[in-house]
């Protein structure tokens, strides 16, 4: 039997909106990924947290990509690739936070040579690009991301729609959710840029964001498979 158009497409929206609540709710929840953002904005400026953020969202689209494909659920289906994957991405967090941890300053507060102001203005860790590939690195080697997929993205499918389609608009609507609270957090740094780039503050919250990335590494590396 057929389903009326007019169902299937309520049926969509009614999708789309319940996947959009659950996704909001994790998105504004401080993580990871807000306190990448924060962190390299307050130190690099709006560029390097833009690369970060697109990163961090093309992550999340691929995430989506290869679970509407049906590749993630062999993730989720061998324990070894899952293991492996998230020693990696253990690994790259504590490095990551380590490095910022242990970031040398001037006397001033000032950054040394790896966060001045490159070739052409870009500013802070390498500038845009470089940005965007930590962003990038860092939720694609969260297996933790595609688990996430692979257990909510069936859920919130209707019956009969296209797979891949459907899950390519759910990842869609996560990736537009955290281009805005991004977007926000940027807008937030650059209007309390004053206060919070002073050389306290700046020593302040590197180490503060440092230790928080180094215990989601070690959360990461504890957690059970």
């Amino acid at each position: 039997m057929a389903v009326p158009a007019q169902f299937a497409g309520a049926e969509v929206a009614g999708a789309v909106w319940s996947f959009a609540a659950v996704v909001a709710l994790l998105t504004v929840t401080p993580g990871l990924d807000t306190a990448l953002v924060l962190r390299t904005s307050l130190m690099s400026g709006r560029r390097a947290a833009w690369g970060v953020t697109f990163g961090i969202q093309l992550g999340t689209l691929t995430w989506g990509v290869l679970t509407a494909a049906g590749l993630s659920a062999l993730l989720a289906a061998s324990q070894t690739a899952y293991t492996v994957l998230r020693w990696a991405g253990a690994a790259y967090l504590v490095w990551l936070g380590l490095r910022m941890l242990l970031a040398r300053r001037g006397r001033q507060g000032d950054p040394q040579p790896e966060e001045a102001e490159g070739p052409g203005g870009q500013k802070g860790e390498g500038g845009f690009w470089a940005a965007l590939r930590r962003g990038l690195t860092t939720n694609l080697l969260n297996p933790k991301v595609g688990a996430f997929y692979v257990a909510m993205l069936p859920q919130f499918i209707p019956d009969g729609a296209p797979h891949a389609v459907m899950g390519l608009l759910l990842a869609g609507v996560h990736v537009a959710e955290g281009l805005l609270w991004s977007a926000l957090l940027i807008g937030f740094a650059a209007l309390m840029g004053g206060v919070l780039r002073s050389p306290a503050v700046r020593r302040l919250l590197d180490r503060l964001c440092g230790a928080v990335i180094v215990g989601f590494g070690v959360r990461l590396a504890l957690a059970s498979d």
